[in-house]
Formats: structure tokens, sequence, C-alpha cells
């Protein structure tokens, strides 16, 4: 079920969200050259959809990103992170940017978000997809 798409005008790089029915998750997909606008913005939105699906488990795909990625860890660890846990977060699936995984690692560390949420980065969608299907 498709819950929402924020495209930019300027490139067409989006931030889309799913909801999988089949494996209950909600599924953020980015492509493209995201800018911290509109990183902050698919971020937002994603808080905003868990108010209507409570899901603990979101599948965050960079693997489409192209360019830096989201450089406010600090806001998603400070505001992010404590909003996206009230409103029911317990697991999340990192695909990572292609030949970024030692940088998003580093940064999105086990305890980033606090021991509510359990966070693994992953290089490919099917291995994180199998390890969130493991914590249902």
């Amino acid at each position: 079920m498709h819950i929402s798409i924020d495209i930019d005008p300027k490139d067409g790089s989006t931030c889309e969200l799913v909801y999988d029915e089949e494996n209950q998750w909600i599924r953020a997909i980015w492509l493209g050259y995201i800018e911290p606008a509109q990183a902050y913005a698919g971020a937002t939105g994603f808080l905003d959809a868990m108010k209507s699906f409570h899901c603990p488990y979101l599948l965050n795909d960079n693997s489409g990103l192209r360019g830096p990625w989201f450089d406010s860890v600090e806001w998603l660890r400070t505001v992010w992170a404590p909003q996206a846990r009230s409103l029911g977060l317990r697991y999340i699936a990192h695909i990572s940017q292609p030949n970024d995984l030692s940088h998003e690692v580093s940064v999105l560390e086990a305890e980033s978000f606090g021991g509510d949420i359990q966070l693994q980065v992953f290089d490919d969608a099917s291995a994180a997809e199998e390890w969130l299907r493991e914590q249902q």
C-alpha cells in the first residue's frame, strides 16, 4: 500500500513510503541525490505514517542514493528516534548506499537509536528482508 512519495522537482530524487502488507513493515525507498531538507521531510513523513500504522518494522532502502548521505545523525538520534520509538518502531533494517557500507556502519552504530530500537545495516535487500522476518 502506497503511503506517500516526495519528489524533488529539480532533479526527480524521491523518498517513497510503502506499507508492505504481506510482510507487515514500512519500506522507505530513497532514490537520487537527496538534499538535507528532503531527507528531513522524508524522515518526518515516516513519523507521520507511524501515527496511522504503528508498525514496529522499517526497511530503510538507501541502495538507490547518489551523493552524500543524510548528514544529521544527531537529529536522528535525539529527535527522530525518540518519536519513532514512542510510536512503536523497534526494528530497522538499513540497506546502505552502494560502495558506502563502511561509512554508514560507523555512523549507524547499534546504540545510535537507543536500546528499544534494534538496527542492522545491510548491503542488499534480501538480507535485510530476511533479518526483519526473523524479528517477527
